[in-house]
């Protein structure tokens, strides 16, 4: 009916129908080789939704999710779940902790209205090793570190000190200093920081991943993705 209407030969409209289908196959090898390379450049670790973000944002391209998803389960191309991080948060039971001044609201307007801070543990050939990391909320972006052998206060204070020494908040900052209770971050001397440098202490709910969700989830992509 269709080759009757249009007034074309029957093998031709076949031949037609073949052509747009080849060419749909050659978009999906050339998609299939983005996908690829984004994979391997994450070392194997995106799944399908950071490699769609990768292709729309990084590269532009306006694909579907579900057809990024489709080329990479016939691939048999995947990413790599995430490890539940061992916990390492000591508690001081005489500590007086902050208050709750986040309430799980990590959503701010500018840099340094809101940073966060905790310790994570990595093991290796030669033992342990202990991370703390301060995060900025508003540009997700680690801006002060240190790495120790052991969980004593200086190297959550170490951290600190590195922030502040960067980014230099003022009183008229405001700035909230959030983390879970863990012994070091009620100690003294990272009270006398936050308070040397204008800083506003504050602690979640006491062993509520939640309250510090956003510092748990940059634990879990480090983990994964780097180590």
């Amino acid at each position: 009916m269709t080759c009757r209407v249009l007034d074309v030969r029957r093998q031709g409209y076949y031949e037609w129908l073949a052509g747009a289908k080849s060419v749909r196959a050659q978009e999906n090898e050339l998609l299939l080789k983005h996908i690829e390379k984004i994979h391997e450049e994450s070392r194997g670790t995106y799944g399908w939704p950071r490699v769609h973000a990768e292709l729309a944002l990084g590269l532009g391209l306006a694909v579907n999710h579900k057809r990024v998803a489709r080329l990479m389960r016939e691939a048999g191309i995947q990413g790599l779940y995430r490890r539940r991080r061992r916990g390492c948060t000591v508690r001081d039971p005489v500590a007086d902790p902050y208050p709750d001044l986040v309430e799980r609201r990590f959503s701010v307007e500018a840099p340094d209205q809101l940073w966060l801070t905790d310790i994570t543990e990595h093991g290796t050939d030669e033992g342990k090793l202990y991370c703390a990391a301060v995060l900025d909320a508003y540009s997700r972006r680690i801006i002060g570190w240190s790495i120790d052998d052991n969980m004593r206060t200086a190297l959550v204070t170490d951290a600190l000190g590195m922030a502040i020494t960067r980014r230099r908040p003022t009183p008229a900052n405001s700035t909230i200093m959030h983390s879970d209770h863990g012994s070091q971050f009620t100690s003294w001397a990272f009270g006398q920081r936050l308070q040397a440098a204008g800083l506003l202490g504050s602690m979640g709910s006491i062993g509520d991943c939640y309250d510090n969700s956003m510092m748990e989830s940059f634990w879990g992509t480090m983990q994964l993705e780097l180590l």
